[in-house]
């Protein structure tokens, strides 16, 4: 038994593709389908051509609108980028090894990164721009500053969610602490955040920002023995970017001061 297939006119044919699309969940088609029929109908292009095109374009922009959805979740507190990290300012961190960690290959091993400087040096800027080359790249990425990760561990376990919570950012690709040294933490907090890195540990990346080398530590962590616990889980496979002392930011305002003194003399 055959079906019957009746010639449809533009206007239905219009309509039956933008209900299809409706029905289909397929919003980019729908948007970009009468461009396409008529770029089509002037370049010559085949039907598959055509459909492939289209189809194409679909898959891009859900990729597109699933990178925004894990860079949301991120909860990264400001944009930045790799591209606007200025190494000229900073010749303390080395760009191959930025490239190298924008593969992203690091978060596939499972291996930890962690960054140590002084304030304004551009700590923050690196974690937040490879944590959302993660998120673009298809991983899920967890930002939090330690005080923030520490308060809502001592929360959860008030609450009796302490499991449920530590098993939240245990699942996640990449967990990224800013601030880690910045407060000293009690030893109720700091057994917290030991939790945390020990549901992480050799299965999923975690990255850090300090301003504080690991000597200086045992101010943060008082108990010395939880202390050497928490650098030997952040250490081990981690690749280490010492940021330096001068501030990035206050370097990157002189530079611009310059720049605009030689445009103006110019």
């Amino acid at each position: 038994m055959t079906t019957a297939h009746h010639a449809l006119t533009a206007q239905a044919s219009d309509a039956a593709i933008d209900t299809a699309c409706r029905l289909l969940r397929l919003p980019t088609m729908r948007a970009q389908a009468a461009d396409t029929i008529a770029r089509a109908e002037r370049e010559g292009l085949s039907y598959a051509g055509f459909l492939a095109e289209l189809l194409m374009a679909e898959c891009e922009d859900r990729d597109r609108r699933r990178a925004e959805r894990r860079i949301r979740a991120a909860h990264f507190p400001r944009e930045k980028s790799l591209r606007e990290f200025d190494y000229r300012v900073n010749p303390n961190v080395d760009p191959a090894v930025i490239h190298n960690l924008a593969t992203c290959e690091w978060i596939t091993k499972g291996y930890p990164l962690c960054l140590i400087g002084d304030s304004g040096t551009g700590k923050s800027h690196l974690l937040i721009a490879l944590g959302t080359a993660a998120a673009m790249a298809g991983y899920r990425v967890r930002y939090t500053t330690a005080a923030a990760l520490v308060n809502e561990l001592v929360e959860a376990a008030d609450d009796k969610q302490l499991g449920k919570t530590i098993a939240r950012y245990g699942r996640v690709d990449l967990l990224e602490i800013d601030e880690l040294g910045y407060l000293e933490l009690d030893r109720r907090g700091a057994e917290m955040l030991f939790q945390v890195l020990t549901e992480r540990e050799e299965k999923n990346s975690i990255a850090i920002a300090s301003n504080e080398a690991f000597t200086g530590w045992s101010r943060t962590f008082t108990d010395p023995r939880l202390c050497a616990a928490i650098v030997d889980r952040l250490t081990f496979n981690a690749t280490l970017i010492e940021t330096g002392t001068e501030s990035y930011r206050l370097a990157r305002t002189k530079a611009r001061g310059r720049a605009a003194t030689r445009d103006t003399a110019g």
